[in-house]
């Protein structure tokens, strides 16, 4: 896939921050339903998904792989599955885009399957390793070639049948395990996998809804999932709730822009994705849940974020996974408290689609801010609720989560901030614009 052109754009500070925001559907939960709608039989509708360009690439994927799925003029989404077991050999290469979810997650489907499928992506994505997913992957007998570094392009040729492991993580990483999970689904026997420090939970909880025999437990060295293989995955009915990641750059932009005064309606309130939440109520963020409900299966409530004055905190590493995504919000958050906050316990920032924490250093000294580099976060010291001085032009990496983060941040800097390529932004909230400048009017 062949990166678009560069969408630079200037981001001036707001004079006002009010209104209602319904965020896009939740990435996490919109890739795992598209992958097991197609692996059940029958027809899976979804309500709420979200159509950003990371989750289209699954999409197109999981059809080259001989699932029907079809898009109605509501909004709803239908898929036909193939079957655990029944994924067809694609007539051509997978282009994964910007989309390491959708990459690592399908690599897992695959290696049970009688088919190989060659991967490739953008130039982002083709920079991000992938060993953490081969390593499992190639015990439960996948063959793997990935080019050097472990990176994209990556040719899979999967196992059936496919070898039950018992793998603990090495590193905290919903994605792994998922990828290994998706893995034990055509694998005959027991699949285990062990994490010392719990991840985000969608997969067990949708496999769970779809019919799956999974099961998870407290062990000696962490949380035990294991999975029965050979899955006979039944269809469902599924709404997709907002995602928290998105939402998190509201509760940032309510938080530091005076007067501000946001609702948030329909975000996942899933506990292993609230550590955002968390962190920006310790440091005195005013947010409030409204209206709590459980969709799906998942937790969901409105939230009601209004200006508030924050202090600065030493982040508990505990919560890194719960918001491993949202630390380059939390920077933003940080560089407008009074005093000192550490964010540390975070590795795997350096791994996503830019590397997380020197990017946000290098955008955020470049607006003013003083930071200290750790190598797994950072620690910034914070104006206490003075805009920041900003003036500057920041580099993306074609990261969408940097480019959103430091246009949260240009919400209240003094001089405008330049942020060179906003682009990636539509991998994950295609409306993130326009509704800024609903807010902001």
């Amino acid at each position: 896939m062949h990166s678009p052109p560069p969408q630079p754009r200037s981001i001036a500070r707001a004079e006002r921050l009010r209104g209602i925001v319904r965020v896009p559907g939740d990435k996490s939960i919109s890739h795992r339903s598209l992958m097991l709608g197609s692996l059940a039989v029958g027809t899976t509708r979804i309500t709420g998904l979200l159509e950003g360009e990371d989750v289209l690439a699954t999409a197109a994927a999981m059809r080259a792989m001989g699932a029907t799925i079809d898009r109605s003029d509501d909004g709803v989404w239908t898929v036909d599955g193939v079957g655990v077991g029944g994924l067809l050999q694609p007539t051509q290469a997978l282009d994964m885009g910007n989309s390491g979810t959708s990459t690592r997650l399908l690599m897992g489907l695959i290696a049970s399957h009688a088919i190989t499928a060659t991967f490739t992506g953008d130039a982002s994505l083709s920079s991000r390793p992938m060993g953490r997913v081969i390593e499992p992957l190639s015990l439960m007998g996948a063959d793997i070639t990935a080019s050097p570094g472990g990176r994209l392009p990556a040719m899979v040729r999967g196992l059936t049948p496919a070898i039950p492991i018992q793998y603990t993580l090495p590193v905290a990483s919903a994605q792994v395990k998922s990828a290994i999970l998706l893995a034990a689904l055509n694998t005959p026997g027991i699949t285990r996998v062990i994490e010392p420090v719990p991840t985000r939970d969608h997969s067990e909880r949708m496999l769970s809804g779809f019919g799956a025999e999974i099961t998870s437990e407290d062990g000696p060295n962490g949380r035990i999932i294991q999975v029965r293989g050979e899955a006979e995955l039944r269809p469902q009915d599924i709404t997709v709730p907002g995602d928290p990641s998105s939402a998190g750059f509201w509760m940032v932009a309510g938080s530091i822009v005076p007067g501000a005064d946001i609702r948030i309606e329909n975000v996942g309130m899933n506990p292993t994705r609230t550590g955002l939440l968390t962190a920006l109520k310790a440091m005195g963020a005013d947010i409030e849940a409204l209206n709590e409900r459980i969709v799906g299966g998942e937790p969901v409530a409105d939230l009601r974020v209004r200006h508030a004055s924050l202090t600065a905190i030493d982040v508990p590493h505990d919560l890194a996974p719960s918001m491993i995504d949202e630390y380059p919000a939390l920077f933003v958050a940080a560089a407008f408290a009074a005093g000192r906050t550490v964010a540390r316990g975070a590795h795997e920032l350096r791994v996503k689609e830019s590397d997380r924490i020197a990017t946000m250093r290098v955008a955020l000294e470049a607006c003013g801010v003083a930071c200290e580099e750790f190598e797994d976060g950072l620690a910034i010291t914070g104006t206490g609720g003075d805009p920041i001085p900003g003036g500057a032009r920041v580099a993306s990496k074609l990261d969408h989560r940097i480019a959103m983060s430091m246009v949260v941040a240009g919400l209240h800097a003094a001089a405008a901030i330049g942020i060179d390529d906003i682009s990636p932004v539509a991998t994950s909230y295609p409306d993130f614009f326009s509704t800024l400048d609903a807010l902001a009017s």
